[in-house]
């Protein structure tokens, strides 16, 4: 579990399908490997990801093929045409008990990718629309999940939805300078993909309201829950 506040940057330096080196580039290192272990979780870009050796500037991490094909690492890396600075990935180290948390629950399992759309200097922030809309022939699935004022990761940073459309197939986020000049927003040019992952709050209160859900048999039930349960109750 992780709160999307990113603690460092990293540089991939070595991708062989398997394994991923990561090389400490920028921000509060020591936050993450002063308390590193083997076996430790550590979000990656958004990705939740196991430790497997601790170097003295880095550390080496396991990818699935699963991982590789849902997520930016897949396009990211072990190509001539990537670029250095698309090698930058943001780091967040798993949430302690305890722990303040100041964005909101990220799970590290992203829902889908998107894409910059337009990114703009105002007075005090960064205006940054991005586009939900799949970009090959898997469905979208993080779309549904998009409110205003509603909560994403976006490669792994906490952010809170400015506005968007009804369907939710673009929205955008105000991005305070700090945030923009110490993560990888700084580095992103429209076009570019990124990892996406949704409030898990709002895909329980989907599961939960949404008429039915699965038993350990994987047989349909109907769920107590409903929008006239929660109205009775004092909800909406």
């Amino acid at each position: 579990m992780f709160t999307g506040l990113v603690r460092a940057i990293a540089t991939i330096e070595r991708f062989d399908r398997q394994n991923l080196e990561l090389r400490y580039s920028a921000g509060d290192v020591a936050a993450i490997h002063n308390d590193l272990e083997i076996g430790d979780s550590v979000a990656v870009d958004g990705v939740c990801l196991t430790v497997e050796q601790i170097l003295a500037e880095g550390f080496v991490v396991s990818v699935s093929p699963e991982t590789l094909d849902r997520s930016t690492l897949g396009k990211r890396v072990g190509g001539s045409n990537v670029s250095p600075s698309r090698r930058h990935v943001n780091l967040e180290p798993s949430l302690r008990a305890g722990s303040k948390v100041g964005g909101h629950f990220v799970t590290g399992h992203v829902d889908g990718l998107g894409t910059l759309v337009s990114s703009a200097l105002n007075a005090n922030s960064w205006e940054m629309r991005f586009s939900t809309a799949a970009s090959d022939d898997r469905p979208q699935t993080v779309a549904r999940y998009i409110v205003p004022k509603g909560s994403i990761a976006i490669n792994g940073i906490s952010l809170t939805i400015a506005s968007c459309d009804a369907a939710g197939s673009w929205f955008e986020v105000a991005v305070i300078p700090h945030t923009y000049a110490e993560t990888n927003l700084n580095e992103l040019q429209p076009g570019t993909a990124v990892n996406l992952e949704a409030d898990i709050l709002g895909k329980y209160v989907e599961r939960l309201v949404g008429g039915a859900h699965h038993s350990a048999n994987d047989a349909a039930t109907v769920s107590d829950v409903s929008i006239d349960f929660l109205q009775e109750h004092g909800y909406g």
